[in-house]
Order: structure tokens, then sequence, then C-alpha cells
């Protein structure tokens, strides 16, 4: 057995896949286009809606739906009550209303779809048959390679995450629509049938009200599974508390993982025990007359809740003003210089939205036009790779920094090193990196290569710039030799006594411009914002001041703000 599958050549199971995909995104893009627009739009009408809704309302009108169904439980209530006023004071009631469109619209679909394949698999056992695998490979293939198609069918954001959810969170209701209509007495359907019941009136009549239980279970998983989705659905750029998380674990900044984290408990507490709730409150037509007067108050609460958002939804539509779509990658460096740019932006009377994503994801989105610019862009050397494949489909506008470098960096204390070529055992034969799409990783890996260093045992290990920075703290503090993937300006160049190993053969490359980039069309769409985007220009000092703010616990836009009050002229040079 073992001798037959060394002897057959290797089935190209990868390159079919990718050719498959290439072909769909080739001949069915208007399609994938027009699901992405026609998304988008409900999406956005939703989420401004919710937004739309006063928080005091909101947070008044959940509470008193949770009050009317656990009546006189007074738990639940209270814990609704108090949890969503700590979502409001942390400032993340705007991510959880996107969060939340995401899972009700990506659990919505997961219904539409699973719900009548369930029973369609219940009643055809060549169906079940057929279905079952397709299932147990959507459950078990890893959430993370659901974003690869995603992105290639529908670009980035709300979009391809809501795609990705439906795929991982669509298996439950399937399989437990299916077990509960096969769970329904067989006694009950022979009768129905000795009564010359029809197969309509006998799934609405019989089968589905006495499977209702079963359904809802599996729906309620879905809710679950869709919202355990958000913080993998950011990564390609879907909005919500996702993007907390993923910040957090990028920068390794505990507290805001935490703060992030618990406000999605909250949320998925809450989702869960209203729809438990609905799954066993009882048929409405055995509800006594003297508890009529709860359903009037939940439809007088809803209409409150449903009328405000509707009006602040629309007048927020009518007087929205141009809109800029800023992607950006998770390093100190471009968090920097996109949220100068972005808030400089809102300042001049423009809309941002900013958006961080992987390295080759960011380039990606704006050749395919799903964002209008990025300010990241590291040449001749660092991406390389990506200006090649991409730059036909984007416009370079120019430096916006000059004179940017990479290098393996260690402590000044570590004397015995002084070059790449000098490399014994240090650190454990281990360099610490960053994130494994970013273009100073395949840099590294390459200098690992040109000096012969991967032979010897030596490692890169891959994090993110957040755990590298801790690493490399950690490490000073306690006079440890460690090795990282480092570049300027940064500010762990201010705050540490650092040095680049010397690299002969600069295969960590030489001095770099950070350029601009656009998607293709944006000078003749948005001819003013361009003009600003082009005139964007700054120095290493001025990127490390706003990064050394963000070290020292300024958020992103904190030290963008403080860094504009004292450049005003500077900024408002970029728009005249």
């Amino acid at each position: 057995m073992f001798l037959l599958a060394s002897v057959l050549p290797k089935i190209p199971f990868g390159p079919w896949v990718d050719d498959g995909v290439n072909w769909l995104t080739k001949h069915l893009s208007g399609f994938f286009g027009a699901i992405q627009n026609g998304g988008n739009a409900v999406m956005d009408t939703m989420t401004s809606a919710l937004t739309g809704i006063p928080t005091w309302l909101f947070i008044v009108g959940v509470t008193i739906f949770a009050a009317l169904m656990f009546g006189k439980k007074w738990g639940f209530p209270l814990f609704t009550f108090i949890g969503l006023i700590i979502v409001e004071n942390q400032g993340l009631w705007t991510s959880m209303m996107n969060t939340f469109t995401l899972v009700i619209i990506s659990s919505l679909i997961s219904v539409i779809i699973g719900v009548p394949l369930g029973i369609w698999m219940a009643k055809n056992e060549v169906v079940n048959k057929i279905v079952q695998p397709i299932l147990d490979f959507m459950q078990t293939m890893p959430a993370f390679v659901y974003l690869i198609p995603a992105v290639a069918f529908f670009g980035i954001g709300v979009v391809p995450g809501v795609f990705a959810s439906v795929i991982f969170a669509l298996p439950p209701t399937v399989r437990m629509a299916n077990l509960g209509i096969r769970q329904v007495p067989n006694d009950l359907v022979e009768a129905a049938d000795s009564f010359g019941s029809t197969g309509t009136q006998k799934l609405f009549k019989i089968e589905l009200p006495l499977a209702k239980k079963t359904i809802f279970s599996g729906i309620n998983q879905t809710l679950m599974l869709a919202l355990s989705m958000v913080v993998v659905a950011s990564m390609i750029g879907a909005p919500g508390l996702g993007r907390g998380v993923l910040a957090a674990v990028q920068d390794a900044d505990i507290g805001k993982g935490f703060v992030n984290g618990i406000s999605l408990v909250i949320l998925a507490i809450v989702i869960d025990r209203l729809t438990q709730k609905i799954n066993q409150m009882p048929n409405q037509k055995t509800v006594p007359s003297k508890y009529h007067w709860k359903g009037w108050t939940a439809l007088v609460v809803a209409l409150a809740m449903i009328g405000s958002g509707a009006v602040t939804a629309f007048t927020t539509a009518s007087s929205q003003k141009e809109t800029i779509k800023i992607a950006t990658t998770p390093w100190d460096s471009e968090k920097a210089s996109s949220n100068v740019l972005a808030q400089a932006l809102r300042q001049h009377g423009y809309k941002v939205e900013l958006t961080s994503l992987d390295n080759s994801i960011m380039w990606q989105s704006i050749a395919n036009g799903q964002a209008d610019v990025s300010v990241s862009a590291w040449l001749p050397m660092t991406h390389k790779a990506q200006y090649q494949k991409y730059k036909s489909q984007l416009d370079m506008m120019g430096p916006n920094l000059n004179g940017a470098t990479n290098g393996l960096t260690v402590p000044t204390y570590m004397t015995d090193v002084n070059s790449i070529s000098d490399l014994q055992n240090q650190a454990g034969k281990k360099i610490t990196g960053i994130e494994p799409g970013a273009g100073i990783t395949k840099l590294a890996k390459n200098t690992l290569k040109a000096y012969g260093l991967d032979s010897k045992g030596w490692k890169l290990s891959e994090s993110s710039t957040g755990a590298m920075t801790v690493a490399l703290g950690r490490a000073i503090k306690e006079k440890k030799p460690i090795i990282v993937t480092g570049w300027q300006p940064h500010w762990m160049f201010q705050k540490y006594d650092l040095k680049y190993l010397k690299d002969p053969k600069k295969s960590m490359g030489s001095k770099e411009n950070i350029y601009t980039m656009s998607r293709k069309g944006l000078k003749k769409d948005k001819p003013d914002a361009y003009k600003a985007l082009d005139k964007f220009h700054w120095s290493k000092d001025d990127m490390s001041s706003v990064m050394l703010d963000m070290s020292n616990g300024k958020s992103p836009k904190e030290a963008a703000n403080i860094w504009i009050k004292h450049h005003q002229s500077q900024v408002d040079a970029w728009f005249k």
C-alpha cells in the first residue's frame, strides 16, 4: 500500500483548487460583484439602522424584551442591562452593532439554506448520504481556509466575512433539521397519511411543529458559531469587535483584548439566552389573555427602536460626505502613517474607513478596487513580490517617507556579534520575526539561505509585531541575547539601544522609500482627495514621534491627533 503511494505521482490537489477558483473569479466576476454590492448595501443599511437607534433606547428596549420573556426571573434582564452599559462605556457600541449585523445576516442565510436542506435530507436518503460528508468537510476544515476563496470572490469587508461565516456555521442547522424531522413518531405520520394529508400538510401541521425545538437548537448553535467567526473574519476586513481582538493579538495588548473579548462574551450570552427562551416559550394560542399586554408592550418598544433607527439611517445617508477607504497593515509604522492621514482627511471634511489587513491582502484590495489608497508600500525590496504582481492594476503616487531601512536587529550589549556573518549560536539560533505575510519576513527567510544559516539550524520564529516587541523588551530587561526583524522608523530604536547587524550581501535590502499607492481610477473619481493623498509626505522623525506616543499608551488616533496639532500648517499644505 505504502509502496504504491510512493510510486504514484503526486496528485495536484492544490493546483486543481487554484485553477477552479481562478476560473470562477474570471467567469463569474459579474455575479460575485453583484452579490458584493447588494450585500454591502443591505448590511450597511442594517448597521446604520442599528447604530441609529439611540444607545439608551436600545439598551432599555433589549432589557424590556428580556424582562417580558423571563418574567419574574430578573437575573438575565439585569445582566443584559449592565452588560450593554459596559459595552457602551468602553466605546465599543458601534463595533458591537457591526458584529451583530454580521452574525444576524450570516445566521439568517444559514437558516434559509439549512432548514430546507435538512428537511430534504430527512425525506431523501440519497440526498442524506451525499450531503453528510459535505457537512463533515465544512465543520472540520480550519476556518482560516475559508478566508482564501472569500477574498478571491468578494474582496475585503463584511460580505466575504458573511460568506466564510455561513460555510462555518451552516452545518448545525442542517443536521438538527434533519434530526428533528426524523424523530417525529412514525405513528403520527401514518395517521396523517391515513386521513389523506398531503405532503405539505403533513410537513407544516405535524412534522415541523414537533421538530421545532430540535431545529431551534441547531439555529442557536449556528448563531454561536457565527459569533466565533467574527475574529477570523476581521482578518479580511470584516468590521466589528473581531478587529479589536485581532489588533490586541497583533499588539500583544492584554487589556484591549480583554475589553473586546468581554464585549463579545456579553453579546454571545444575550443572543444565546434569548434564542433559548424563544425555543422554550409556549405556542401563542395557549397563552392566557391576561398576558396579552406583554405582546403589546413588546410591539411598542420594537416600533420605537425601528422607527428611530430608520430615521437616523435615512438622515445620515442623505448627508454622507465623500468616503476614502484606506487599507493598512498591523505594523506600528503603518498604523502611525495611516492614522495621521485618516485624521487629516477627517479634519478636512472626508469620511474615512481605515481597515487593517495582512500585507498580501492589502495589496490585493488596492489592485481590485476594494480600497482606495494605502501608504504602506515599502520599495524597492521589501514589497518587491507584491509590486511585481499588482503594478499594472494600481497607481503609484510617489514616496510619502524617504530613507526607511530593514535589518536583523540586536541590543547593543550583544558585543560578540556585529554582522550577520558573525552569527554562530546566539539567541538559541532563533530570529524573532513578525507576521508571516510581511515583506520583512520574506527578506529574513532569504537572508537565512543567503548566509547558509538555515543549514546550520537557524530558524525564523514568525509571530506578530506586538509579540516581537514584547519579546524584545523582556530580553533587554533581563539582558538576554535576542535577534529580531527590525526596521526604521520604529519606536523601538528610540526606546532601546539597538543596532542593525551588518549585511554584506544586502539580503535585507538597503535604504528604501515608503510609497503611497491607489486604485486605478481614484484620480478621476475623487480628484481633490487624490491631490491631497499625493502631497502626503513626512519624515522619519515625524513617524517615530507618533509611534513613540503609541508605545506609551496612546491609541493610534490619539497619537495622530497630537502630531497633527503640532504640525497643522504642514497638514493644511497637503490639501492646498
